[in-house]
């Protein structure tokens, strides 16, 4: 039997998720991020999901996506209706879940070439 290995294309993808930090491709990062295909923006500045408002929105659609993933942490926590509410009003949808469950859709969707963002929070304690 052939083996061969199944790379993902060549995109930033999210290889292992902990639950103090993710590891995209071959670098782990202990601190919240927002993740793109082609982009990952480090230290992004929220510890919990309550930190949301609508000031959080324009970095993550400065990434230009149709769908945004929000990873709160280990156990899926919705934030404030003014921060959901940031991306309604410009037509993105928005999921909030759990970061594992986070990190399978992103992949799934940036492997079929989607427009996809991933907010990642991270306890930073």
């Amino acid at each position: 039997m052939d083996l061969s290995l199944d790379r993902p294309g060549d995109y930033l993808f999210v290889r292992r998720v902990g639950s103090r930090s993710i590891t995209v491709v071959d670098r782990e990062f202990t601190r919240s991020l927002v993740l793109s295909p082609v982009r990952a923006i480090e230290d992004w500045p929220v510890a919990h999901a309550r930190e949301l408002d609508a000031g959080h929105v324009d970095a993550i659609l400065e990434l230009d996506p149709e769908v945004v993933i929000l990873g709160t942490g280990e156990r899926q926590v919705f934030p404030a209706a003014a921060f959901m509410a940031g991306f309604l009003r410009k037509g993105v949808g928005v999921e909030v879940m759990d970061n594992a469950a986070a990190a399978r859709t992103y992949d799934l969707l940036a492997g079929e070439n989607r427009r996809v963002v991933a907010a990642f929070i991270l306890p930073n304690d």
